[in-house]
């Protein structure tokens, strides 16, 4: 008998053992640490992972592969694909971008849906047919050289165009005769941030120039840029300096030429700064007349004709204004000539010799036409809400190309024709097995922290039981004064196929009302921002749309700092956090690539106050060791010279070390690949793929 028992405990331990390999546990990766501390303003700050800041050294490579495995171990699951499946069904429609025109030629953006990378399409006129004028797909072997850049001659003749390898900022400019296809031996190196403007004659191009990196290109601060001119079928050792401020590197400058050829009109930025100075001459003057020489407000050039040129601006008109400058009276300074309203300006052109002003009434576009006078004149009519773009021709054009979208209408580009005001539908993006009539979107508002009635956009399937148990899929991003506007995403409907909620929350420091609204969210008010994203999901949870187990956040950039910060502010408030190629160490952003340029929105962590405000907020620094945070999925890639991956890298260690329970961080880094822009067609799916699918795996483990 004793033998039996012996036996059957043998059995019930092999038993277990057996069990217990099967479920093989899954160890989170334990980062190196090495001692460091900074002082700021009298105060000691640690920084135990520094060591990753090298993220091109082998050592720091090895660890991302590590990271890597371990997040694999979790992306793979029955969400991810399912998405991926369905993700691959709905990239199989066509993409066509706004078309624009130079002269008698016709240009636009084109991919058949199972390309890598978008086509540069051309019809020589409007009744000719297309034809393919550059194809980044040629480019590289696995598409990761991206078409970044174009800019068309005047006389329609040449095109000069950027590649972006890997993901990076950097580009090379090559040009190519738009007739024969023929591309020169011209090529423009260290190039970042920069367009090519021509000149009037189309013999070259302004264009800026940062010197060459003495370390590694990825990595090292860009400064001092130079204002460049190249003429084509020259050297580019041979280009003029046009302008060059050596002793005050945080300067840039860029060039704007009137589409008459007439005028020059120079602009010096610093950083991010909406901010800037303007001084004009005539095309062939070589010294310029300063108009703007404090940084009070910002100046956009519209056109000119005769001896008058318009800008937009914000000078005390937050929410912007026209302004019109006489060249031949410029001691009179600006004429106001369409004030400013209740509603923010988002673009303004000059077509068919009157203004198009594309305003913002909570988020939606609406189209005002204007004399040059500045009376209006009329407007455009739309049988739905949404977010308008294009209207890109002169003044002389009788018609224009624009695109309409909102959440649930995909691309719809239309030609208007100002004579008649019709619009007629140009091209409109069909997706296999999608009916808009089966999803609904709204746009309600509720209070933040202090009251301010925050706008914020919910979309679904019409026929989705929407409960406490929801998947919510929140994203925002509020910060250096950009929108973020109703518009169709696939990737989104792929998430809503799921069965899930998308909401849009149009956080403070965006430019969805004006420039007061960028204010309210930058600098020592960033923590507005944060505010009004947790109170997003506190309103959405209060009306039972979704829970803190269902709920997701997600943003990119600033809105990977904003989903970094606010997760370890609320912790409790969500199911799964979504950061991506973030902003995370507030006090050394500022010593790589460009990121000094961001001081203007976040401030510097030189200066005593603004350091109190970023150390507060900052998610490196502020991860608490006894606190439960929810699962993880932090994102950024190799090439990633904007929002450099040291950032997620230091985020994602720190956070491994200090969590306090079992939710998992995970790191998930994509090679070949920079900040978002250029992403290969593959590569995204498989992103967007992962990404909803953990989500959705751990949330309904909740």
């Amino acid at each position: 008998m004793k033998n039996i028992s012996n036996s059957l405990l043998f059995i019930f331990g092999l038993m277990v053992l057996i069990v217990a390999c099967s479920k093989k546990e899954i160890i989170t990766p334990v980062s190196k640490e090495i001692i460091h501390f900074d002082e700021y303003h009298g105060q000691k700050v640690s920084d135990p992972y520094r060591w990753l800041e090298n993220f091109t050294d082998d050592e720091v490579k090895e660890w991302v592969g590590l990271q890597n495995n371990y997040s694999q171990q979790f992306l793979k699951n029955r969400f991810q694909k399912s998405i991926k499946q369905d993700l691959e069904l709905i990239w199989t429609s066509e993409y066509l971008s706004t078309p624009f025109k130079v002269g008698e030629k016709i240009f636009y953006y084109f991919n058949t849906g199972k390309l890598e990378q978008n086509r540069l399409m051309i019809r020589d006129c409007e009744s000719c047919p297309e034809r393919i004028l550059i194809d980044p797909n040629d480019f590289s072997n696995d598409g990761t050289v991206s078409l970044a850049s174009v800019s068309v001659s005047p006389n329609a003749e040449w095109i000069a165009f950027a590649k972006s390898d890997g993901g990076s900022d950097w580009r090379t400019w090559k040009i190519m005769n738009i007739a024969s296809g023929e591309i020169l031996d011209d090529e423009i190196e260290w190039s970042k941030f920069s367009s090519a403007e021509w000149s009037p004659d189309s013999k070259g191009f302004f264009y800026r120039k940062y010197l060459k990196p003495d370390g590694e290109e990825l990595l090292d601060l860009n400064s001092s840029p130079k204002l460049m001119f190249h003429f084509i079928g020259t050297d580019q050792i041979n280009d003029e300096i046009i302008v060059w401020d050596e002793n005050d590197p945080l300067l840039s400058r860029s060039i704007e030429v009137s589409d008459d050829g007439q005028y020059k009109i120079l602009f010096t930025e610093k950083g991010t700064d909406d901010r800037n100075l303007i001084s004009v001459s005539r095309y062939d003057d070589e010294e310029f007349i300063s108009i703007i020489d404090e940084f009070i407000a910002s100046y956009t050039f519209i056109d000119s004709e005769d001896n008058y040129l318009w800008f937009l601006t914000d000078h005390m008109a937050p929410n912007g204004k026209v302004v019109r400058l006489d060249f031949d009276n410029i001691s009179l300074g600006f004429e106001e000539v369409i004030s400013e309203t209740t509603s923010s300006i988002r673009s303004v052109d000059l077509i068919n010799q009157s203004f198009v002003i594309n305003y913002l009434d909570n988020t939606f576009s609406n189209i005002k036409y204007f004399s040059k006078d500045g009376n209006e004149i009329g407007s455009l009519k739309l049988d739905s809400l949404g977010s308008i773009s294009g209207f890109t021709g002169k003044k002389e054009d009788k018609s224009v190309f624009y695109s309409f979208t909102n959440f649930k209408q995909p691309a719809q580009i239309y030609k208007l024709n100002f004579l008649t005001g019709i619009s007629e539908l140009f091209w409109e993006e069909s997706l296999s097995n999608f009916d808009a009539n089966n999803y609904e979107t709204r746009l309600e508002f509720f209070p933040s922290k202090d009251g301010t009635l925050i706008p914020i956009h919910i979309t679904h399937k019409k026929d989705l039981q929407i409960e406490s148990n929801t998947p919510v899929l929140l994203y925002g991003y509020g910060g250096f004064n950009i929108s973020i506007l109703p518009r169709f995403s696939k990737r989104y409907l792929a998430w809503m196929n799921q069965g899930g909620v998308f909401a849009l929350a149009n956080l403070r420091g965006g430019a969805e009302y004006g420039k007061t609204w960028h204010e309210q969210g930058m600098l020592l008010n960033k923590q507005n921002v944060f505010d009004d994203f947790a109170y997003a999901a506190k309103f959405l949870h209060d009306k039972k749309i979704g829970s803190p187990k269902t709920t997701a956040i997600q943003g990119r950039s600033n809105g990977g700092l904003l989903v970094g910060a606010v997760m370890l502010q609320n912790p409790d408030l969500f199911g799964f956090a979504i950061p991506q190629v973030g902003v995370m160490d507030m006090l050394r952003f500022n010593k790589f690539t460009i990121g000094w340029a961001w001081e203007s929105d976040y401030g510097s962590p030189e200066n005593l106050d603004d350091f109190k405000n970023l150390y507060a907020y900052s998610p490196y620094h502020n991860i608490e060791a006894d606190v439960c945070y929810p699962p993880t999925l932090v994102t950024t890639s190799d090439r990633d010279d904007r929002v450099v991956p040291s950032h997620s890298y230091k985020f994602a260690a720190r956070m491994q070390k200090l969590q306090s329970c079992n939710n998992p961080i995970m790191l998930r880094v994509e090679t070949r690949s920079g900040h978002g822009a250029g992403i290969p067609r593959n590569k995204l799916i498989d992103e967007i793929a992962d990404i909803y699918g953990i989500a959705l795996s751990f949330m309904q483990k909740n």
